[in-house]
């Protein structure tokens, strides 16, 4: 029987925005592929690169252009480039979801919110929250 560990859809998602920040910082000029062998290989992980990290990472790379589309309408008084790295890619990953999976909204916000109170500027989840509420705001009306 197998020992292996299951992680959770919280470390999934962390996993994720590891990835993003990674791939950002190398300006998307390296493979995911070759991020991931090093992650496997400098942290001791067996990240499958047939995966839903990486396959979810992959999918939030190639809507990088659409999702930047999507954000910016949401930004009042704010540009883009104004926004913190870390803060952007939680935005990505969460517009993702909320666009291209059935994850319930309530789950993607509260998640995301998560990610920025760990890895994003102090008050970055208020700004996060406050975006994809907006969000969830324009989808519910979208619905009726």
């Amino acid at each position: 029987m197998s020992s292996e560990i299951i992680p959770s859809r919280r470390e999934i998602r962390s996993l994720i925005f590891h990835f993003l920040y990674a791939i950002e910082a190398y300006d998307y000029s390296v493979s995911l592929e070759s991020l991931v062998d090093n992650y496997n290989r400098g942290f001791d992980l067996s990240i499958p690169l047939n995966g839903e990290v990486v396959k979810t990472t992959q999918a939030v790379i190639d809507k990088k252009e659409e999702l930047d589309k999507m954000l910016v309408p949401l930004l009042a008084n704010w540009r883009l480039d104004r926004i913190g790295c870390s803060t952007r890619l939680i935005l990505y990953l969460a517009l993702w979801e909320m666009h291209f999976t059935d994850t319930p909204h309530t789950v993607v916000i509260n998640e995301a919110i998560e990610l920025a109170k760990c890895f994003s500027e102090k008050d970055a989840y208020k700004f996060v929250n406050g975006i994809l509420d907006e969000v969830l705001k324009r989808v519910e009306k979208e619905d009726k």
